[in-house]
């Protein structure tokens, strides 16, 4: 995340003087530029890999500090959340068995940070968003402590003026508020950097706008948040809206967020500076030096001004600048590519993309001349909701399926890329050959986890969504493990997650219903008993116009009210008949603690809140289905 050193703006007299500064670094990287200062003897890759940590029932593992305190390496770094890590690998010359070093060093490092974790009872997963995370784990007290991330915080909710609105759909349709910027800890990605020249800048920034769409559509693994399926890749509709400053209000405006993909070609990096510059205000503020007082020493400024500003402003391709022995350099950041499925994979899909930038360089002196901008800007969008299955604009006016581009017109454009950049040949056709496997089979990260829960909720008549997505997580710890690609991994099961179920305390969460059918108080009585009907169920709940809930309804006091009612034609409201104020439980109450207290008030139905808002509902009947489950598998176990 950058420099940590930085608080917020408390004055126009504050945000006049860091803009000055800013200014004065565009004018450093224009004068280095045209003196020749940036380095242009070698090419690097590196990359930054994000993480999760979760505890042993697969939830958020609020556990980074304390792990970090054990941290002896300092490639290990904190991110935005409590239960997000970090590392950032050493660069290697693009050639060779870069790539190789690459995995290895990943492989290790991910290594040390799960025996850290271990002493923390934590485990790592790789997941673009982790599928066992709750909006509760969203508060503030979830923060890392560090000063940046609260400063960058108060910044963009002063900016927005009130909570955030989050606005999704795919397969499901997710609809909710926020008020801090933690939404963004949703979120990991396997960040790749590819060092360039300053005169091959705009060109190869170019291609990889051209590139992003058919290396994301390869590549996702984050189509489920909050239990909802989403888009195949909702890393990238989620951190545009987690960190957008802008107003309903100016919807006639061309206003852009600040994560986004672009506006435009470009011809060098100074024309993302200055657009940065020119669109976006500056949110915090840091120490920063004269730049030309530095190159008047003899040295190298390392534009802190520029890079913190630069920080916050979050572009899906992004321009870096940076210092390798005392020489300047500049990389594009490519941050379109999820975290996981595995280590493999996240080296197969960097492959891919460093072979396209590479090869499509080579092939066209300036790739604006085959496709529009806004088709490349599309293609981005459609390959994000629809991954494989998306349909993408390509040169020549020609429209290509995602996975047929892929595999006939671009794996070879990549094998070129990398064989004329001195990559072995065994790198070559093992980390392309995983992509045109993947590819051919349609099995990204996003298939395996959606095949996975289709098919455990057609197996299993008493798992509950919760245990599904605890399997899910479960499935790619051992996957991740094995070191597998995710093309080769068997679909996820419920058997480790009964199973420790069974061991263990259970909570209300896992067997609550959450596809509820609710009547404002003021609706008819017999709209009740229809829906009761309709849906074989035999509660409903209540809410007022404000959709709080006010009262329950039994299929019982529906019976008696109509049994006994003498004038059919009297419209009476559900109000009349429900029972208000009804007992409530919490999805973290344990599931005991619910059957004793059902018990106890000889009640037949606990409604579940959450922060206030009704998530679910627990009945006798989802009693019996637990022990009529429980009962099968130990008769099941006793005759194996």
């Amino acid at each position: 995340m950058g420099e940590q050193n930085v608080s917020e703006l408390r004055s126009y007299e504050e945000l006049r003087r860091f803009t000055k500064h800013l200014l004065r670094d565009m004018e450093a990287v224009e004068h280095m530029i045209r003196e020749g200062m940036f380095d242009h003897g070698v090419r690097r890759i590196g990359a930054e890999q994000e993480l999760f940590l979760v505890d042993d029932r697969w939830q958020p593992a609020s556990t980074a500090m304390e792990i970090l305190a054990r941290n002896e390496d300092e490639r290990v770094v904190t991110e935005l959340t409590r239960f997000n890590l970090e590392f950032n690998l050493n660069p290697y010359e693009f050639g060779g068995d870069a790539l190789t070093q690459m995995e290895q060093q990943l492989n290790e490092v991910l290594d040390y940070v799960r025996k850290l974790a271990e002493k923390e009872d934590t485990k790592v997963v790789l997941s673009g968003i982790l599928p066992t995370i709750h909006l509760s784990d969203l508060e503030l007290d979830n923060m890392a402590p560090m000063p940046r991330y609260f400063a960058l915080n108060d910044a963009i909710n002063r900016l927005r003026g009130g909570p955030a609105t989050y606005h999704i759909r795919g397969t499901d349709e997710l609809f909710f508020k926020h008020d801090t910027i933690l939404v963004e800890g949703c979120n990991t990605s396997f960040q790749t950097h590819f060092q360039v020249t300053p005169e091959e800048f705009g060109h190869l920034y170019n291609i990889a706008q051209v590139v992003a769409a058919p290396c994301l559509a390869a590549a996702t693994n984050s189509p489920v948040l909050f239990g909802k399926r989403l888009w195949k890749e909702t890393r990238i509709a989620l951190f545009q809206q987690a960190v957008d400053t802008r107003s309903s209000n100016l919807y006639l405006r061309e206003m852009s967020p600040r994560v986004h993909f672009g506006t435009g070609w470009v011809e060098s990096v100074l024309d993302i500076y200055r657009e940065d510059v020119a669109r976006f205000r500056v949110l915090m503020t840091a120490r920063h030096e004269d730049p030309f007082e530095v190159l008047r020493s003899g040295g190298i400024p390392k534009l802190r001004a520029l890079q913190l500003h630069n920080g916050t402003v979050y572009r899906w391709n992004r321009p870096c600048y940076g210092i390798t022995n005392g020489v300047p350099h500049l990389r594009i950041e490519n941050r379109i590519l999820p975290s996981g499925p595995s280590i493999v994979d996240e080296v197969a899909n960097s492959a891919f993309w460093f072979g396209l930038v590479a090869g499509l360089s080579a092939r066209y002196e300036d790739i604006r001349t085959e496709i529009d901008f806004d088709d490349a800007k599309t293609n981005f969008v459609a390959a994000a909701r629809l991954g494989l299955s998306s349909q993408l604009a390509w040169f020549g006016d020609k429209r290509w399926p995602a996975e047929e581009l892929i595999a006939s017109e671009l794996l070879p454009i990549a094998r070129q890329g990398l064989t004329d950049s001195g990559i072995d040949e065994s790198d070559v056709e093992r980390y392309l050959g995983i992509i045109d496997e993947r590819v051919r089979s349609h099995r990204t990260g996003s298939h395996w986890m959606l095949a996975s829960l289709s098919s455990m909720r057609r197996s299993s008549r008493i798992s509950s969504r919760v245990d599904r997505l605890n399997a899910v997580v479960s499935g790619m710890l051992e996957n991740q493990l094995s070191g597998k690609p995710v093309h080769e991994w068997p679909l996820a099961t419920l058997d480790s997650v009964l199973a420790m179920r069974h061991m263990k305390n259970t909570r209300v969460e896992h067997f609550m219903s959450t596809d509820l059918f609710t009547v404002n108080e003021e609706e008819l009585v017999e709209l009740t008993a229809c829906l009761m009907d309709w849906r074989h169920i035999r509660h409903v709940l209540i809410e007022d116009t404000e959709h709080r809930l006010v009262g329950l309804v039994t299929h019982r006091r529906v019976l008696r009210f109509l049994s006994s009612r003498t004038d059919s034609s009297e419209c009476v409201p559900v109000k009349e008949i429900m029972i208000r104020n009804p007992i409530t439980v919490t999805s973290e109450t344990k599931t005991v603690d619910a059957l004793l207290l059902m018990k106890e008030k000889q009640i037949t139905a606990l409604p579940v809140l959450q922060d206030g808002q009704l998530v679910g509902i627990i009945t006798e009947r989802d009693f019996y289905n637990i022990a009529g489950g429980l009962l099968d598998d130990s008769m099941a176990r006793s005759l194996q």
